[in-house]
């Protein structure tokens, strides 16, 4: 599948593709992370033929943000047909956005017929990775003080990991349950009890339909207003599933048919004028359907524009606003009491339970693993001023390191595992370019530099810098989104180019030194 922008991508030097190799060594490689990004370049390394892999995972199982996320109501946005491997298309989804419990479960059965799950070692919580010149690898700390060496790192721990709790005066004294949608107690009991929403977001919007009519009362909490588009979800019957599963190249159509309406979203957020009317007239559509009240429609009518934070795709939100059991409040909170959370009116709004929907801090990379690159750069200060990375991946001084999910690789309209799909491809070949020997990979800075410059010259004009948001840095720097359409990423990620690369001079790279333990758990 290929689409197009309207504007020339990034550059990269020219280069050629990695050639084939003949009499390769096995790379030692570890990843950080067991979510879907972690799981695609395991996958794409064994393929590839690299056995020598080990995944570091600090939790008890595979999932990343779907083992991390269970609140009620949690699903997908993006329909399964597209968030999903294209190497490993699933025949049984039960309809077409499907729950967290369900795409877990798909991960963690692609990571057993993949022969990724056999290399994870869970509970491993990595705290520092220090680049040896001498050695020429990857010295990694865990927080129980093992030491784990690698030729090639690979943090796989996404944008989504570091749930964000406002600061707001007198949290201390509530006396009530208090939760982050991301840190989901399922021992919160919501049935019969006065709830309150902190936030309008994705997770919001999926939870408070979820529990309105079960709680006593929900209180909604909304700084601004979302846009929101209708969800086509549908679910999928026994004859479809059993179709799939007798002839699956089926299940191409139905990813052609989500890829195709992601390119027209992809369209609207990055400038297309036709695009963004459709969707901004069919957004204003479904609220003047589902929300009768002119008082209501006005409070959730966005003030922003279309796409500068994330659109939400729900059916189910905004009829539950109007319910006489849930209230909508947009008056800015002063202080959490005892027993609820007073706003800036003077009113008090009780609640039993309190409940934080407030994302996640997208913009600190890698925090707080500490990471430090050649002559003793640490990646944080590199990263001071807003994290950037050659193509998301790569950063000069920091060799022999690819990220997965980094800088600029987010996307505000399709499936985020397409360019997992695609990262891994690439860091297939970088490997199989470091197992033919020599010195270690590090990005030329020259090249990164002029990669970044024409990314944010691009990001500057978008719609992302039309409002604060988890896309950007509080100095206004985009560092999350790419800013043009899919396929264009997959474009330019599809060959490595050994050009991009420097090499690490033998005296600095200690050639020579004694091999140290594998990487792989024994």
């Amino acid at each position: 599948m290929t689409d197009t922008t309207g504007s020339s991508p990034p550059s990269r030097s020219a280069g050629r593709e990695v050639p084939d190799v003949a009499g390769a060594r096995t790379p030692r490689v570890a990843i950080i992370g067991s979510g879907f990004g972690g799981v695609a370049v395991a996958a794409a390394l064994l393929r590839a033929g690299y056995d020598d892999v080990v995944l570091l995972e600090r939790a008890d199982g595979i999932g990343g943000v779907w083992r991390d996320n269970s609140y009620p109501g949690c699903a997908c946005d993006i329909p399964a047909p597209l968030y999903s491997y294209s190497f490993a298309l699933n025949p049984d989804w039960s309809r077409r956005f499907p729950s967290h419990a369900e795409i877990l479960g798909y991960l963690r059965r692609c990571a057993d017929d993949l022969g990724v799950t056999a290399r994870v070692r869970l509970r491993t919580e990595v705290t520092d990775a220090t680049w040896d010149e001498a050695g020429s690898c990857w010295r990694l700390r865990t927080g129980a003080g093992e030491e784990v060496v690698a030729d090639v790192l690979i943090p796989a721990v996404g944008q989504l990991s570091r749930p964000v709790v406002p600061a707001l005066p007198g949290a201390h004294r509530f006396r009530g349950r208090a939760v982050h949608t991301a840190r989901w107690d399922p021992t919160v009991r919501v049935d019969g009890a006065r709830v309150a929403v902190v936030g309008t977001g994705a997770s919001a919007i999926q939870l408070v339909p979820a529990i309105a009519g079960r709680a006593a009362h929900v209180t909604v909490f909304q700084r601004t207003a979302p846009w929101t588009l209708p969800k086509p979800d549908r679910r999928y019957g026994a004859l479809r599933r059993s179709a799939y599963r007798r002839w699956p190249w089926l299940m191409r159509l139905p990813r052609a048919g989500v890829w195709a309406m992601t390119v027209v979203t992809g369209l609207a957020v990055t400038g297309n004028r036709a695009a963004g009317a459709l969707l901004r007239t069919l957004s204003a559509a479904q609220r003047r359907w589902q929300v009768r009240d002119p008082d209501l429609r006005a409070r959730i009518t966005p003030d922003e524009p279309m796409g500068c934070k994330r659109v939400l795709f729900t059916s189910d939100w905004l009829p539950t606003l109007a319910r006489p059991d849930v209230d909508l409040v947009t008056e800015k909170i002063v202080e959490v009491t005892a027993d609820g959370v007073r706003t800036a009116d003077g009113r008090t709004h009780p609640c039993d339970v309190l409940v934080y929907g407030t994302g996640f801090a997208a913009t600190d990379f890698l925090t707080p693993i500490r990471v430090t690159g050649r002559a003793g750069r640490r990646l944080d200060e590199v990263w001071r001023d807003g994290a950037h990375a050659y193509l998301g991946m790569a950063v000069p001084g920091f060799p022999n390191l690819f990220l997965v999910y980094g800088p600029n690789t987010n996307t505000g309209n399709t499936s985020v595992v397409y360019f997992h799909e695609a990262q891994a491809r690439y860091i297939a070949q970088a490997v199989r370019l470091i197992a033919a020997g020599g010195p270690p990979l590090d990005v030329r800075a020259d090249v990164a530099a002029a990669y970044d410059a024409e990314l944010q010259r691009r990001l500057a004009g978008s719609v992302w810098t039309g409002c604060q948001s988890w896309y950007r840095t509080p100095g206004g720097r985009v560092v999350t989104n790419w800013p043009g359409l899919a396929g264009e990423y997959r474009r330019a990620t599809a060959r490595f180019r050994p050009a991009d690369y420097g090499r690490i001079s033998p005296a600095a790279a200690g050639r020579g030194t004694p091999a140290p333990p594998s990487a792989t758990p024994r």
